[in-house]
């Protein structure tokens, strides 16, 4: 008889009451055992998921390090220099979406194999770019290579988890802030010890081969059967009153503000401990701190949205962001410093998760990949547009304390749309009463 391992099972055929249904479609080995969400091998997909999210997210933090050193051999402006970031986002958020109809059509083997070729060209590529020009157009690649080991996967993780939805998304996110920590410091070791064009190629060769050995992992715990059927799937746990369309395109909106925010630190804090005199190393360890207390976040918000919802989540992390960011403006020690970054990795972690929160729990899970690749798309093109930005704002004025201001600014306009979304859920909630 067929065997069903690694296909969606409906466990209310069991008695419990998960959201998948049995793909009958495809015939595998006799002995495998179906999948259980919540089960131990969903946890250890889970483990593999967040390996190969921290060896992917490499292309976000290696041109942040990077940065100062590449601008001084070019000689190029701040805001020149910092369009290799804003490349890098742009593709990055393109890929979510493509990668994301990848993976609902095709399985996220498939769409995380295609970025793992492109990865390792584009940091070759960077490596032996002859102008700034030419090292800024390969990063919109590297970007995109990257895209499916963050919002796709997120996305894949919410089907292997049904009680614990919220936490292992928020886990699966932490791959990005995982590399994050990791990243900056060996990026900047490379980068004084052999120079930045042997370490970006030497990035691309070690993230090719690492990342093929844990896909194929991946592979033989998901099995051969890729396609789920989303027909039994659960109805969304909370209705908004508005169509999947008006709500993404308010959810894009409130990322995209969120993350211009989010970016100021993220991307000028290694250029900005250089401008005070302490050093890039400084900025580096001062980057690794932030992602390290990210994850932190990143975890503990799983566990509230799964108490509390993902609008109340996003609300309590935004606040947070906008206070830590605020903190910038008036100290500017090595130690305070320290102690900012931190607070602000601790604070942001839980945001960009959150959004993926939302989507699982007010749209059809038939969409969730792609709908959440858009709202993933709109932060990232935040984050590129602040990252930016902020270099532009430290031509004009040479000194970052504007960039903070505007931070701050659009900091506020998330949390007003956050607000807002919150009181169209409680007056849903008291029209049902």
């Amino acid at each position: 008889m067929p065997n069903i391992a690694a296909l969606w099972v409906d466990r209310r055929q069991n008695g419990s009451n998960s959201a998948y249904a049995v793909d009958t479609t495809v015939d595998l080995t006799r002995h495998s055992p179906p999948f259980v969400p919540d089960s131990r091998r969903a946890w250890t997909r889970l483990v593999v998921a967040v390996l190969i999210g921290s060896l992917g997210s490499v292309g976000m933090w290696s041109v942040v390090v990077a940065l100062p050193t590449v601008q001084s051999e070019f000689a190029a402006t701040r805001g020149i220099a910092s369009l290799a970031f804003t490349l890098a986002m742009l593709g990055f958020g393109i890929g979510q979406v493509v990668t994301g109809r990848i993976s609902d059509r095709y399985g996220i083997v498939a769409a995380i194999g295609v970025g793992i070729g492109l990865l390792g060209l584009g940091y070759v590529g960077a490596g032996l770019s002859p102008t700034i020009w030419q090292y800024t157009l390969v990063h919109f690649l590297i970007g995109l290579s990257s895209a499916a080991t963050f919002g796709p996967l997120m996305a894949e993780a919410s089907h292997w988890f049904d009680r614990y939805r919220g936490l292992a998304v928020a886990i699966a996110a932490s791959g990005n802030y995982i590399g994050g920590t990791i990243w900056p410091p060996l990026t900047n070791w490379g980068i004084q010890s052999a120079g930045w064009r042997d370490t970006h190629i030497a990035i691309g060769i070690f993230t090719a081969v690492a990342m093929t050995l844990a896909l194929i992992v991946l592979r033989l715990l998901m099995g051969v059967g890729t396609r789920r059927s989303h027909v039994n799937a659960a109805a969304p746990r909370v209705d908004l009153r508005l169509s999947t369309n008006a709500l993404t395109a308010i959810l894009s909106l409130a990322s995209i503000a969120c993350c211009v925010a989010m970016s100021m630190p993220q991307v000028h804090i290694v250029a900005y401990c250089g401008d005070l005199g302490y050093g890039v190393a400084r900025g580096a360890e001062m980057l690794s701190l932030m992602l390290g207390f990210g994850i932190v976040s990143r975890i503990g918000s799983g566990f509230l949205a799964d108490r509390i919802g993902g609008i109340r989540t996003l609300l309590i992390g935004s606040i947070a962001q906008g206070s830590a960011l605020l903190m910038y403006l008036f100290f500017d020690g090595l130690t305070s410093l320290y102690v900012i970054s931190a607070l602000f990795g601790l604070f942001q972690g839980g945001i960009v998760p959150s959004y993926a929160i939302i989507v699982r729990e007010a749209m059809p899970a038939s969409e969730a990949a792609t709908r959440i690749g858009i709202v993933i798309f709109a932060s990232v093109f935040g984050m590129s547009f602040g990252g930016w930005v902020s270099g532009v704002i430290f031509d004009a004025t040479g000194s970052y304390a504007a960039a903070f201001l505007n931070g701050l600014a659009w900091n506020a306009l998330n949390i007003t749309i956050t607000v807002a979304l919150l009181l169209r859920a409680r007056q849903r909630l008291a029209m049902a009463v």
